[in-house]
């Protein structure tokens, strides 16, 4: 019985032990003012006149997305859909430029965030807007701007005819291992770090059978590690060098029903960095206990940067991913927001 108590009471010490670690270990980054936020911009509602849809043949429910956009477009009196399948080896920025080729001036998106983000790299700057049918597991995008993930016809209705809403979006443009760079959209969250680590190792059998929860399997299992050195430079100020988990760049802050980031809003103009930075499971713990319960106070291991624009170098190859899709090993990256850069419709 003392025995247990001994043990007990040392992984009780050695616990606290690794929390003090962390919190006097982390050096935050400096403080700044924050980046000047701009109004939304609220668009005149207007009619569709043409409409395009992408759909990706592997997701469930794209023959009643079809027949839901069909059915919309016949009701406003519309001419039938044009209809494009994405593929593997193009998610959709093939389909989408065909779709403005023919004159859409209503391109919607039905799958997952792959399409969802492959569709909005090809509108954002233009005056096309982007319908959303989620038909994915993360439907990161849509739960965000409040698009019914259960109801195909009521998602239908607002790609079509539903009001036109402006929102930012995200550039990043990563340094590859061999030497090139490449530029990307994204829509709600890129990262680099463990959160890219979890991205990349997640099960796709077993994503297939539980969703989104996969991501939690890969995600206990990436917890233990070692902080990476990078050096990061926020709206061109000075590079700053600090040990981290992940930094993840915001567009908006909901990760499937967490409000990870409270702050964040997807027309604000602004991006929200958060940057993660536990040593060991109780910073972890920590960090989790914070957002699950939506804890006000600050933590050590949790900071946030709101951030127009910023600069990463890692000191050892770390991995990315933009809006849940693995991209790989980088050797840094930039990134930086682009205000009312998309339309989009809902209901």
């Amino acid at each position: 019985m003392q025995r247990n108590r001994l043990i007990a009471l040392i992984s009780a010490a050695s616990t606290v032990a690794a929390a003090t670690i962390s919190w006097f270990s982390v050096r935050r980054l400096a403080d700044r003012n924050r980046p000047v936020s701009q109004a939304p911009v609220v668009d005149v509602a207007t009619s569709a006149r043409k409409v395009a849809l992408v759909v990706n043949p592997s997701k469930s429910g794209t023959d009643k997305a079809i027949a839901a956009v069909r059915h919309v477009c016949a009701e406003a009196g519309l001419a039938r859909p044009l209809v494009l399948e994405s593929s593997v080896e193009d998610p959709g920025v093939g389909a989408a430029r065909e779709a403005l080729e023919a004159g859409c001036d209503v391109v919607i998106a039905a799958g997952g965030d792959g399409t969802v983000r492959a569709v909005a790299e090809v509108l954002r700057d233009t005056e096309v807007s982007l319908g959303i049918i989620p038909l994915g597991t993360g439907n990161l995008l849509a739960r965000n701007v409040e698009i019914p993930l259960e109801d195909i016809g009521t998602a239908a209705f607002g790609a079509v005819r539903g009001p036109v809403r402006t929102i930012d979006t995200g550039s990043i443009t990563l340094d590859h291992l061999d030497g090139r760079t490449s530029e990307h959209a994204f829509l709600v969250i890129a990262g680099v770090g463990t959160d890219a680590d979890m991205m990349e190792d997640t099960n796709a059998e077993l994503k297939a059978k539980v969703g989104w929860l996969a991501y939690s399997e890969a995600g206990f299992r990436h917890l233990p590690g070692k902080r990476k050195k990078i050096s990061i430079a926020l709206d061109g100020g000075s590079e700053q060098t600090r040990s981290v988990r992940s930094v993840l760049f915001a567009n908006c802050g909901k990760l499937q029903g967490l409000d990870l980031i409270p702050g964040a809003k997807i027309d604000d103009g602004v991006l929200d960095v958060l940057v993660l930075s536990p040593r060991s499971a109780a910073g972890w713990a920590w960090i989790f206990l914070k957002t699950a319960f939506r804890a006000r106070g600050a933590i050590p291991v949790m900071g946030f940067y709101p951030s127009a624009s910023l600069s990463l170098r890692c000191h050892e190859p770390m991995n990315t991913q933009i809006d849940g899709d693995s991209m790989g090993l980088v050797n840094g990256l930039k990134v930086a927001v682009k205000p009312s850069s998309l339309r989009i419709r809902q209901g």
